[in-house]
């Protein structure tokens, strides 16, 4: 047996032996705008290699899988290897037509395939490159219940050997989602499981028209899932899972039906909570009552996480930058508990080596440092550093402030903080023409920085021209006056008011005086001023104004001094001072009119902004204002100095100075008290597809009203509105719009639909 299996190899060896030839050359046939030596690259034998014809398979296999050739034909005769190749031809364009755009394809996702496939202008092309193309397109589309889509190419091939190639895209109409069931569920709602989804049952018409909620979408289908899983492993269903989610489309390809099946399991609860690690200096029951979770209460992941978090801020708030603070869960089945272990180490104490401010090339070096609450050689808060960068976004100078901290090499117990500003246009001179819905028409100019020569301070000085309102102003004001925070301000005032072309009535008010300013900083966040302000008054009232119906008693007299004396407090926590998302503002003010002045009255104010980030791209608003001014002793309030509401920076949808009870002649009276309450969803135009970056929206509702007398509160004078707004952070300033339609008015209310003001945003 041995001996018939070496005679069957040695014929087999010989046979190959005698069938092998030696290549003396190579002759490759066919090229045109590939070279010789990309075809020999890919050869697996070269000039002086044995080869046989039972090999030339291997050879024509190589240069196919190079996907340059549509025909390839090897041979081998009298020692010259032969290869005779067609190219594939070369792409001169590739276009997909018929597609609707952002429905499954997009002209970034074209472009996308385009370069996964090579199918780019200049790139080989191949039918097997067209055919794979196809194959996922299709899938893409019925992925997203477009099963009836067609495709088809129309080809175009030059005698270069270049290829154009049209991809039209039939896509028909999707089958649309008829039924969505969700079942096994018990501690959840049905209903708050379907709305975890962007896909489902369709909405009323006119919602779904813009929703297209019930267009089937395969990955929004198993992101759904994704947050019904996390919902439940959240509250505490260790054992949670799926028994089923199955898409099932009609015979006629035209709707579908989802069928979701799911086993909620048991509910764990928290056992024994145990500190491992480096927690030197800080006690584990202070720790546990960061960490906010009990024994035997009901695991909840969210809460956890946020306990976590807390305590690495916590290490981090004290100097040691480079802690860690990670959980290790421990299932019992038996017994439903999750034993919790968590490993904390501290790590070293950490200081701050250099902080270095890059970016501001106007804006001097110490009015940034200023801000900051942390220095060199001090103690690592991240808290402080974090506070530190609001402060700087809050003083308007910069459109961007970003921070980085890198260790100090060798010393792995300092860091380096590097600032880098943005600078952003704090000043202008202007000349020109503008229009407001308050003031009408105006020529206005002068010169406002908020920065001059980057020292922080803010001049300006300014003329307004219009029909309503002729102004000469200059403002100076430095908020570190002294070394500590303390600021001083001063200005002069020219002012005349034409009340007849602002809404309210006929009266003429001119007012010229100075004043002078002085702050104390209270803490990082909040401040308290006061304020001495002089004016001398020349009041005019027309003929009927002047008469007992109107204000008689207040016009007989022209010329008076107002001496006046107020106080603020103001705290401000916003994250940015244009385009805020998180913090808010609080500002309570008082004033009142000296006895040395010929006017009597006091003035109460409070107001207080809220920004609640609802998600990365939404924004909760709220905010609310109420003003109160009275005379005091025997002395009314000065008619000129009471509130008036209505418009832009009121409620919106009414006309400006309306809002109110009316003289007879139907204008507003304004009166002693003003409240006004407004709530506002903020988005960047971004998530409208809006490109630019100074862009916001909003939606609002506006409620207020003006009160004649405090005293008698009128709910009939409650105004309210709603509408949509945008804000566009422009370089001579914020400009608003708004569309405003009013949901609580009277008859004879005097209402504008749209309104736009420049120096206002959200």
């Amino acid at each position: 047996m041995k001996s018939s299996f070496k005679v069957l190899f040695s014929l087999l060896f010989f046979s190959q032996f005698v069938n092998a030839q030696v290549i003396n050359e190579i002759q490759i046939n066919g090229l045109n705008s590939v070279s010789r030596g990309t075809v020999l690259n890919y050869l697996p034998y070269e000039i002086g290699d044995d080869i046989n014809k039972n090999e030339l398979e291997i050879i024509a296999k190589k240069i196919f899988e190079t996907e340059l050739f549509s025909q390839i034909e090897v041979n081998i005769k009298n020692s010259t290897l032969t290869i005779d190749l067609k190219e594939n031809p070369t792409i001169k364009y590739f276009d997909f037509i018929g597609y609707s755009e952002d429905k499954v394809l997009s002209e970034k996702i074209i472009e996308e395939i385009k370069k996964n496939f090579k199918l780019e202008v200049g790139d080989i092309f191949s039918e097997d490159k067209s055919k794979k193309l196809i194959l996922n397109l299709k899938e893409l589309y019925q992925n997203n219940a477009y099963y009836e889509v067609v495709i088809s190419s129309k080809i175009d091939l030059d005698d270069s050997n270049r290829i154009g190639i049209e991809l039209n895209i039939d896509e028909n109409e999707p089958a649309l989602i008829q039924k969505f069931s969700i079942k096994g569920n018990s501690f959840f709602e049905t209903d708050d499981l379907l709305d975890l989804f962007n896909i489902g049952e369709p909405d009323i018409f006119f919602i779904n028209y813009f929703s297209e909620k019930d267009v089937y979408d395969e990955k929004e289908f198993k992101a759904g899932l994704e947050r019904i899983r996390s919902k439940y492993i959240d509250a505490g269903f260790a054992d949670f899972q799926f028994i089923r989610a199955l898409t099932n489309l009609n015979p006629e390809k035209s709707g579908i039906e989802i069928d979701v099946l799911l086993s909620e399991g048991e509910r764990y609860k928290i056992g024994d909570i145990k500190f491992v690690g480096d927690i030197t200096g800080f006690k584990e029951e202070s720790l546990l009552d960061i960490l906010d979770i009990e024994k035997n209460s009901f695991f909840n992941r969210k809460k956890l996480l946020k306990g976590i978090e807390d305590i690495r801020s916590i290490f981090s708030n004290q100097g040691y930058a480079f802690s860690t603070v990670e959980t290790n869960l421990s299932k019992t089945k038996e017994n439903l508990v999750y034993d919790l272990q968590i490993l904390a180490n501290k790590n070293k104490l950490v200081y701050v080596n250099r902080i270095e401010i890059t970016g501001n090339s106007k804006t001097q070096d110490n009015v940034i440092r200023r801000k900051l609450l942390i220095q060199e050689g001090q103690i690592y808060s991240q808290q402080e550093i974090d506070d530190s960068i609001d402060r700087i976004k809050r003083l308007g100078y910069f459109s961007d402030v970003s921070l980085r901290s890198v260790k100090v090499d060798d010393e792995d117990d300092k860091l380096n903080l590097f600032i880098n500003v943005v600078e952003t246009k704090t000043g202008e001179i202007s000349l020109g023409l503008s229009h407001s819905n308050s003031t009408g028409a105006a020529i206005t100019g002068g010169i406002q920085q908020s920065n001059i020569l980057g020292t922080g301070n803010t001049f300006n000085g300014r003329f307004t021209n219009s029909s309503a309102i002729q102004e000469i102003s200059f403002y100076f004001s430095d908020p570190y006056f002294k070394k500590n925070g303390e600021s001083i301000s001063y200005g002069l005032f020219n002012r005349s008011t034409d009340a007849s072309n602002l809404e309210i009535s006929d009266y003429n008010l001119d007012e010229s005086g100075f004043s002078l300013g002085y702050g104390i900083p209270l803490s990082a966040e909040s401040d308290f001023s006061t304020n001495f302000k002089f004016t001398d008054i020349n009041l005019k009232c027309g003929v009927l104004f002047s008469t007992i119906d109107y204000e008689q008693s207040q016009c007989g007299s022209n010329d008076s001094i107002d001496t006046n004396l107020s106080f603020k407090y103001l705290h401000n926590s916003l994250n940015d001072f244009y385009s805020p998302t998180d913090g808010s503002q609080t500002r309570l003010a008082t004033s009142v009119s000296l006895p040395v002045g010929d006017f009597k009255y006091y003035t109460i104010e409070g107001s207080h902004s809220n920004y609640t980030p609802l998600s990365n791209s939404f924004t909760l608003l709220t905010k609310g204002h109420i003003q109160l001014a009275q005379g005091y002793g025997d002395s009314q309030l000065p008619f000129f100095k009471r509130y008036y509401g209505g418009g832009t920076s009121s409620v919106r949808g009414f006309n400006f100075n309306s809002l109110g009870e009316k003289y007879l002649n139907g204008k507003a009276r304004g009166g002693e008290l003003s409240y006004l309450t407004s709530t506002v969803i903020i988005t960047p135009g971004k998530t409208f597809g809006i490109e630019n970056e100074n862009i916001r929206l909003g939606a609002f509702i506006d409620a207020g009203g003006i009160e004649n007398k405090a005293s008698n509160l009128d709910a009939t004078n409650l105004r309210m509105s709603t509408g949509i707004g945008l804000t566009w952070l422009t370089p001579i300033g914020p400009i608003g719009v708004n569309a405003a339609k009013p949901i609580l008015k009277k008859s004879g209310d005097s209402l504008e639909t749209l309104s736009f003001a420049l120096g206002m945003s959200f």
